[in-house]
């Protein structure tokens, strides 16, 4: 008779090599700032497989962060890592000449952007090397928009309410807000249908009866109408208008695309989507009014006692921009900036206020 064979006692079986070595810790890179930009950042870096902490003022009430992050103070934070990235304005850099000693030997990534060009002396990156001499300041990351890298809204009633940027927006204004590319997308495509409309106007049927009704009725009369400088004057302005607005809003369309986006900067992005988009709501919003002209006052307008569409439609884009220009005004705009650059109205040492994480 043949030996038995063994039997096989062992209850696992190794899938991979004994001397197979660990997978090294993802590298630990520090925010300074928990902005905008930094906030964005940080998602991103989380997302390409880096741990990150934040440096804050306030660690326990420095608004939402993303999840899996770190937050300390500023010191605690420069000390665990060897890569720092200052996403703070230039004119908050003063907290960093305390930190001299935990950030030598250290890179400092400098993201920052003045307000405007040769707004200082020197460049922000050198302004941070001089008062930082034992770190490595390198510049990155100051074309590239937060929004580019998360979605997030900015409405400047409600920061200026709160005095403070860091405090969350309702989820229904968040909502809203993150769908207005959406928004204006539909808009873009109304617009065209309402330029084709346009365009085909002289040729319908009832135009041209009613152009040849009225020429033949003025021969039978035997009567001659007065060229009225003032008509001709509201419908060229009219079709100016339409036609300018058109063409700022087919270039804010264009430029939504995410191959443009990509290929323009910061600076470059916001003035298009934010200068020229205000400009093209006014042009619209003025066509509208040249539209309506003195219709208004006509009672024949006002079908079934309800007001005209014309009348509707201008409600909403009027209400933006008298808002507009309230945020406009030095006093407002200049605490709007303040703001959006990290100013608090609250005292930043007061840690008694309710945390924003909650």
């Amino acid at each position: 008779m043949s030996a038995e064979k063994p039997k096989n006692t062992s209850e696992s079986v190794l899938l991979h090599p004994l001397d197979t070595a660990a997978a090294p810790e993802p590298e630990l890179l520090c925010i300074f700032g928990t902005g905008d930009l930094g906030r964005s950042l940080g998602q991103r870096l989380l997302q390409s497989g880096y741990r990150v902490v934040y440096g804050s003022r306030r660690p326990t009430s420095c608004g939402p962060l993303p999840q899996g992050t770190q937050v300390m103070s500023h010191a605690a934070a420069a000390q665990s890592a060897s890569v720092v990235f200052v996403c703070v304005h230039r004119e908050n850099y003063e907290f960093l000449e305390t930190l001299a000693p935990q950030l030598r030997g250290k890179v400092l990534v400098d993201v920052s952007n003045n307000l405007k060009k040769n707004l200082y002396p020197e460049a922000n990156a050198e302004y941070l090397q001089r008062l930082i001499p034992g770190a490595q300041v390198v510049k990155a990351f100051n074309t590239l928009s937060a929004w580019a890298l998360q979605n997030g809204p900015s409405d400047a009633n409600r920061q200026l309410y709160r005095g403070t940027k860091y405090k969350r927006f309702p989820d229904w204004l968040d909502r809203w807000m993150l769908c207005r590319k959406q928004l204006g997308l539909v808009a873009l495509g109304l617009a065209f249908l309402h330029v084709l409309y346009t365009l085909i106007i002289p040729i319908r049927y009832y135009v041209k009866f009613r152009i040849a009704a009225s020429t033949v009725l003025q021969m039978k009369e035997n009567q001659t109408k007065e060229f009225n400088t003032v008509w001709a004057w509201q419908g060229d302005s009219f079709y100016s208008t339409g036609i300018l607005g058109f063409g700022m809003f087919l270039l804010l369309g264009i430029t939504s695309l995410p191959s443009v986006t990509n290929a323009l900067s910061w600076r470059e992005f916001n003035f298009i989507q934010s200068k020229l988009g205000y400009l093209t709501v006014f042009l619209c919003t003025f066509h509208t009014y040249l539209y309506g002209w003195n219709k208004f006052l006509r009672p024949s307008s006002y079908k079934w006692n309800t007001p005209p569409a014309f009348m509707l439609s201008l409600v909403l884009p009027t209400v933006v921009m008298v808002l507009k220009l309230l945020l406009l005004l030095p006093c407002v705009d200049r605490r709007l900036t303040r703001i959006r650059q990290g100013w608090e109205r609250t005292d930043p040492k007061d840690d008694s206020r309710k945390s924003l994480l909650a």
